[in-house]
């Protein structure tokens, strides 16, 4: 249902290369760690960062169904680069690279070196909450688990005004989605069967099976909800 990103990591940030992304993500993890020694990347090691951008981006962008033209559309950028940059013929920017991150709910270092962006453990503090991008109206998700990077599950608390639903077409993506209500009702339909839920009900589907939610109540709804990535 939600593809997570923090509100405002797209914005322009002018044009920079992929080295200077590279060698900044060297010294972030310097500062977050500083008894942790990070080895400097030389050329070739750069070069080919650069060059698995564009299958990272491919599988990524396959892992969740969509097109050329829809990554596009989400992350604010042509087709055309999008494609460029999948077959490597073109190096993004900065910028461009953090919008398409932000548009698939990773981080710009899941592209660059993700064996040294990942931490053995993330912390979300209940007044530190992120608060993620859904294309859906009448929702709000407050991120609970961090940034994907390499891992493959995220969840957001849930607030779903009276009314609303995830609109008349039914989704389908690869993974797997659980939903555990804690306030008011709701409503799913998964593979053609409707479910209702009251506070305590929980509901667990594959997400490659036509779904649809609703809060059917002239009340709001409050959930934690958890999405799995597709290992496939």
């Amino acid at each position: 249902m939600f593809r997570g990103c923090y509100r405002g990591v797209a914005r322009s940030v002018g044009t920079c290369t992929i080295r200077h992304i590279v060698d900044r993500n060297a010294e972030h993890i310097l500062e977050s760690n500083p008894g942790r020694k990070v080895t400097p990347l030389t050329l070739p090691d750069i070069e080919r960062t650069v060059s698995a951008l564009g299958a990272k981006l491919a599988a990524a962008r396959a892992e969740r169904g969509w097109s050329l033209a829809e990554l596009a559309r989400r992350a604010g950028v042509s087709t055309a680069s999008v494609h460029k940059i999948e077959k490597s013929g073109m190096t993004p920017t900065i910028a461009t690279l953090m919008k398409v991150a932000a548009a698939l709910g990773t981080s710009v270092s899941s592209f660059i070196d993700e064996d040294v962006a990942v931490p053995a453990a993330i912390v979300v503090r209940g007044d530190d909450r992120a608060r993620l991008y859904t294309s859906k109206t009448g929702i709000a998700l407050d991120n609970v688990s961090g940034r994907y990077g390499r891992y493959r599950l995220a969840g957001a608390e849930a607030l779903v005004e009276p009314h609303a639903n995830s609109g008349p077409d039914p989704m389908r993506h690869p993974g797997e989605e659980l939903v555990y209500l804690l306030e008011g009702e709701m409503s799913f339909t998964v593979d053609g069967q409707a479910t209702h839920l009251g506070p305590g009900d929980s509901i667990h589907f594959r997400t490659d099976r036509p779904h649809r939610w609703s809060n059917p109540t002239q009340r709001p709804a409050r959930a934690l909800w958890f999405m799995v990535r597709s290992v496939d």
